[in-house]
Parts: structure tokens; C-alpha cells; sequence
């Protein structure tokens, strides 16, 4: 079921004001906030009880809106990546220059996927921008795979939930490592 564009356009005024949005995506409900607001990003992380140090994850549309985001590798790295997406297959790939330390935490690598998801994409689509996407949760807990769930989690911190069902993935997107090929998250 889409999104009412009412509704899109609610949670693209809530990015664009340091807002949390929360989505479903291919397994779980995300949490996300424009990549780039340092109190948005901190605000999630409070409310998640996550440490700035483990990273996190950017979804996008499509590989574009991840471009500013990354050096991108040779061609025989990038091919195996470019052919999983759009869909469940987070990779790390090197940060570019410059690219906030809030979102890598203390990785070498950023976390990046071009979700499947459409209501996710369509709200990176809406947003003109990736997002950041990490699990509605708590630290510790199991994530959100409800709005109900989510709503009984944050009672009233998320800024906008946009509803819809999550994908059929039963845990969040493996996550692996483009340059070296090895799988850090199942």
C-alpha cells in the first residue's frame, strides 16, 4: 500500500527541521534523519541508546543519492555491489573526504544500501537526499517490525511514522564488506 503524498510530504518538512522519521524497510522499522544534521543524528542515537562509535547505515533510492557519500572503488569492486541493488544487501565502502565521523563511528568503511523497500525509497525519492537507517529499537531489544511496536517503543519521540509492512526479511540486511568480500553481519 503507498503512502499517502500528505503524508510523504509531512515526513520530507520533518527531515528537512532535524525531524525522526520512522519507516518499514526490508525487514524491520528504521529510524532515520538527514545524514548531514550532527543534532538529528545525536537525537536519534539518544533515543536509541546506541553509541556514536558502532556507525550507521544510509539508505538511498539509488546509488546517486550515495555518491557525495563515498569514494567510490575501481569497477570490479563496485560491479558485485551495483548488482544487489535495489535491495537487501547493506555494503561498507570507503567514506569520501570529509564525510562527518558521527556516521562511521569508528569504522574505516561506511554503511550503505539502496533499498527495495518502496515506501523507504520513496521517502529518500521525496527527501532528495539517502537517510540514515538503523533499526526502531532500543538498544538491546528486538526491533520494530509494527508501528504499533515502534509507538510502544518511543512513545511519541518519533517525529513522523510513516506505516506500511515491513519486507519479508526475517533480521535486518547482511551487511558486507566491499573491498574485502567478507561478510560482517548475517
Amino acid at each position: 500500500m503507498p503512502v499517502h503524498p500528505w503524508r510523504l510530504r509531512e515526513a520530507v518538512r520533518h527531515f528537512r527541521q532535524g525531524g525522526l522519521i520512522a519507516y518499514p524497510t526490508e525487514a524491520v522499522y528504521g529510524l532515520g534523519c538527514d545524514p548531514l544534521d550532527r543534532g538529528a543524528v545525536e537525537r536519534l542515537l539518544a533515543l536509541k541508546h546506541r553509541s556514536v562509535e558502532k556507525g550507521l547505515i544510509l539508505i538511498a533510492a539509488d546509488f546517486g543519492q550515495l555518491r557525495p557519500f563515498v569514494a567510490e572503488p575501481c569497477s570490479e569492486i563496485m560491479a558485485p555491489v551495483l548488482a544487489s541493488w535495489p535491495g537487501p544487501a547493506t555494503w561498507l565502502l570507503p567514506p569520501a573526504p570529509g564525510l562527518p565521523s558521527w556516521l562511521t563511528g569508528r569504522h574505516a568503511r561506511l554503511a550503505v544500501r539502496v533499498t527495495a523497500h518502496p515506501v523507504a525509497a520513496g521517502l529518500c525519492r521525496a527527501c532528495e537526499s539517502p537517510l540514515v537507517s538503523t533499526s526502531a529499537n532500543i538498544s538491546g531489544r528486538p526491533p520494530a517490525r509494527s508501528a504499533l511496536t515502534l509507538r510502544r517503543y518511543f512513545k511519541g519521540e518519533i517525529d513522523c511514522i510513516l506505516n506500511g509492512r515491513v519486507g519479508p526479511l526475517e533480521q535486518p540486511t547482511p551487511i558486507r564488506d566491499a573491498l574485502t568480500g567478507m561478510l560482517v553481519r548475517e
